[in-house]
């Protein structure tokens, strides 16, 4: 019986859950700025508590391991890291987009279409990837700017549900019938949970001394205008 901490903190949506063998028994999470940093661990020891077990008897600690927020990555990922090594336990990543999409799916088990999760990056760019309905990949995760002809090819011989807080912006740019979109949050680390079960079966664990999140680009700083 496998019981696995999971954790999200690749965007605004700071989330922790605890799944046995594959089901929810307890989770939190938070919607906002700059969550992550002062509620993780206050997260992570609720969800704990709340459902009746201790740290000493988890299995494993499951990562939303990005795209994502630079900052929120590094958060999510060094406090799993410190968990993992305290208790001697394995650390699973698993990719944010691939995670909303398998939320959409288990919400919508009657879709046959194609489903593409969208993380706002800036402007008219966003991270992206492309998933038919039992989760293999139509096209691999990429950052996108996106314009009038975006997954033209793609939508005209299928639907394609656009979900995500890049999603949002695109709307209006993304017109097509067979483009739909949805408002409701997959940001959830219980979207995790099938995905981390099957991965601690498979033993696919991750080497907690190199692991790094999956930022796709480099962390750029930027210098704030200068007031005149």
């Amino acid at each position: 019986m496998a019981k696995l901490l999971l954790i999200e903190t690749a965007t605004a949506v700071c989330a922790v859950a605890l799944s046995v063998d594959g089901k929810i028994v307890s989770v939190k999470e938070e919607r906002g700025q700059n969550l992550h940093a002062g509620n993780l661990t206050l997260f992570i020891d609720e969800v704990v508590n709340k459902s009746g077990f201790n740290y000493n008897d988890l299995d494993g600690v499951s990562i939303s391991k990005g795209p994502g927020s630079y900052t929120g990555l590094r958060i999510g990922v060094s406090t799993a890291k410190g968990l993992c090594y305290a208790l001697e336990i394995p650390l699973i990543a698993i990719e944010t987009l691939k995670m909303m999409a398998a939320g959409f799916l288990s919400e919508n088990p009657g879709y046959n279409g194609f489903v593409c999760p969208m993380i706002d990056a800036r402007r008219m760019e966003v991270y992206t990837a492309v998933f038919d309905s039992e989760l293999n990949s139509i096209e691999s995760t990429s950052a996108k700017i996106i314009d009038e002809n975006s997954f033209s090819e793609l939508l005209q011989s299928n639907k394609i549900t656009f979900l995500g807080d890049g999603a949002a912006k695109c709307a209006e740019t993304l017109k097509h019938p067979n483009a739909l979109f949805v408002d409701a949050n997959f940001n959830s680390a219980g979207n995790m949970s099938v995905l981390a079960e099957n991965a601690f079966t498979n033993k696919t664990f991750e080497d907690v001394a190199y692991f790094e999140p999956f930022y796709l680009k480099d962390f750029v700083l930027t210098q704030p205008k200068k007031r005149i």
